[in-house]
């Protein structure tokens, strides 16, 4: 961090000797040392704060993200439910329709005791009175 080499430290360790003195060197030196762990507990805790902030930030982008996300499938499974009640509604419609279409055609045919014989769509007479043999 600060590139001092040993031969730096034992330089300053000198002058430290020559200007405190023996006496008050030891009691500087443990003052010292409860000071620089001061700091560095206190660099360490201001990292973690800022560590845990940008989690927490990450994971409110995230959050927001998957909120979105969670949105954009809402809307997506909305229309296609629409879409779909949209299509059984008009499915049902025409049934219904081709239901009554079906019994008014019933209800306006001839009875079988009037008309015996009717047409087959390919053109031969079968009589509707009678079971038709094979069928």
């Amino acid at each position: 961090m600060f590139d001092i080499g040993f031969s730096e430290l034992m330089l300053v360790a000198v002058v430290a000797l020559v200007v405190i003195g023996p006496e008050r060197l030891p009691r500087v030196a443990r003052t010292a040392g409860h000071l620089l762990g001061r700091l560095q507990r206190y660099v360490s805790t201001v990292k973690s704060d800022i560590s845990r902030e940008m989690q927490l930030e990450e994971l409110r982008r995230l959050q927001s993200e998957i909120q979105e996300s969670a949105r954009n499938v809402e809307n997506s499974l909305s229309s296609e439910m629409q879409a779909a009640k949209q299509a059984l509604t008009m499915t049902a419609e025409a049934a219904s329709s081709d239901l009554q279409r079906a019994q008014a055609d019933v209800a306006a045919a001839p009875s079988p005791a009037v008309a015996p014989l009717l047409a087959d769509p390919d053109g031969a007479a079968v009589d509707r009175g009678k079971p038709v043999p094979g069928a």
